[in-house]
This record gives C-alpha cells, structure tokens and sequence, in this order.
C-alpha cells in the first residue's frame, strides 16, 4: 500500500515538476551562449503575414530566463510569422559589440500544437530550431 501511495505522489509531481502546459500557442527563448546565461530584457516581436504583407500582432520583453512564454492566446493561429529578436540594445548594455542589430526567424504554424521557437545566440552568431 505505502509503495503505490508514493508512486502516486510521484506521478503528481513529476506532472508539477516536469511537465508543461501550454496555453498559449507560441512561445520563445534566449540563450546567450556566449556568456553561458539566458538573455533577459530582449524585446521580440512578432508579425503575421497576411496577403504578402508582414502585419503586427505582438510585442514582448524575456523574462529573468530569457523566456517568452505568451505569444499567441490558445491553439487556433495558422499562418506564417516572423519573430524580430531585437539584440542591439542587449548587447550594448552587456558592453559587448556585435554583428547583428536584429534577428528574423520565421517559420510556418501549420496545426493547433505548440511552438516553441528558441535562438542561440552570441555576438557573431546565432542558431535557432523548433523546440517543444
């Protein structure tokens, strides 16, 4: 009996612990690979093209862990976006030069799963891939 109420606590806590819940559709994260630190303060934005024309949906500042995890409310946004990671000015407050003022990632949501569009980032570089 103990052992199937302690496999029970587990199992609702690996669920607190670990797992993820999305409520919103996209999300995004940095980390400066550089600095081996997540980066904070980084304003992103986000756009939606629409009739071959880039519109503006949202804007949003990474959190303490360089995470975003708020853009686009529920699983129901189709389409292709762009995110504009703005890394001048987080560069410039580090006391670092860099390469490049801004970065565009975009990408195509084609279903109702989340998306989770991270970059790795450093001063004269950067990588990104769809994480989860």
């Amino acid at each position: 009996m103990k052992k199937m109420f302690f496999t029970a606590i587990f199992a609702v806590l690996s669920v607190f612990a670990f797992g993820q819940t999305h409520s919103h559709q996209l999300s995004s994260h940095i980390l400066d690979v550089s600095r081996g630190t997540p980066a904070s303060g980084v304003k992103i934005r986000l756009e939606k093209q629409v009739a071959g024309t880039w519109t503006f949906v949202d804007e949003k500042t990474t959190d303490a862990n360089g995470r975003i995890t708020d853009f686009l409310p529920g699983n129901t946004s189709n389409g292709i976006f762009k995110l504009t990671y703005l890394v001048s000015d987080y560069f410039k407050n580090n006391n670092t030069e860099s390469f490049y003022p801004f970065i565009e990632v975009v990408f195509q949501i084609r279903d109702e799963q989340h998306y989770h569009v991270p970059i790795t980032l450093s001063a004269y570089g950067y990588s990104t891939y769809r994480g989860n």
